[in-house]
Order: C-alpha cells, then sequence, then structure tokens
C-alpha cells in the first residue's frame, strides 16, 4: 500500500460510492418510467416503486452522513486528548469539526503549533492538510 499524504488520503468505495448509487439512482429513474407509463389500477403501485425509490436514496445519503457525524466525534475527542498530552492543554475551542478531522494527518511534532495557526488564521480544512508536512496516516476513516 503507498503511504498515505495530500494527494491520496481520500478515499471511494467502489461498491458504495458507485455501484449502490447508481444501483439505486436507475432504480428511481425506472420507477418515473414506469409511473409515466402506468394506467389504472397500476398508477397506485408506480407511485409506491417511485417513492421507495426516494426513500432509498435518503437511506443511501444519511447512513453515510451518521457514519461520518459519529468518526468526527470520534475524532474530535483523539485530537482532544493528542493535544492535551502534547500542550496541557484542550485544543482551541475557536476550531471547527472540518478544522481538527484535517489536524489529525499532523505529525505530534508540528500538531500544536498548527492546531494554533488554525484557530488564529481561521485556515479551511484542505489548507491545513496542505501546510502539513510530516504526515500521520489514518487508514480507518472511510
Amino acid at each position: 500500500m503507498k503511504t498515505q499524504n495530500f494527494s491520496n488520503h481520500s478515499r471511494l468505495v467502489a461498491g458504495w460510492h458507485g455501484v449502490t448509487f447508481f444501483a439505486i439512482l436507475a432504480f428511481w429513474i425506472g420507477s418515473f418510467v414506469n409511473l409515466a407509463h402506468a394506467d389504472g389500477a397500476a398508477v397506485y403501485s408506480a407511485t409506491l416503486l417511485s417513492v421507495a425509490g426516494f426513500i432509498f436514496l435518503c437511506f443511501f445519503v444519511f447512513v453515510r452522513m451518521f457514519a461520518l457525524k459519529a468518526q468526527d466525534r470520534a475524532i474530535r475527542a483523539e485530537e482532544n486528548l493528542r493535544h492535551f498530552v502534547l500542550t496541557g492543554k484542550l485544543l482551541p475551542a475557536s476550531l471547527r469539526i472540518g478544522q481538527i478531522v484535517a489536524l489529525r494527518f499532523a505529525s505530534d511534532d508540528e500538531f500544536a503549533t498548527l492546531a494554533q495557526k488554525a484557530a488564529e488564521e481561521n485556515l479551511p480544512g484542505k489548507q491545513i492538510k496542505q501546510s502539513i508536512t510530516n504526515w500521520k496516516e489514518d487508514t480507518y476513516r472511510v
């Protein structure tokens, strides 16, 4: 496996982000085609299929959002503890979760300094990641 860095740290899961998304989208589009061609008693079942497609799309989005929110909470706690161990203080309260998530890639040597700079200058996550010179891998987040 390649060493993780800014250019290759994001991950897409082909089965989820590709196959599942497009299968749900095809189902939903097909349900509208079915609804457009339905007549009489078939309209009810065609409408139910369209609603089911919408529910599947919502499920697809919310399952991902909920998992990321849980990971964000864990990262906030981990990085707060890490900052406390390194400096004796909690992370600056002004840091947003996106900044904290970006800081998790910084090595211990540059973490505290970069956290302070991010808080003072309100750096976006992408800029924080680009500022990291010694990248610390995080292979657990999906």
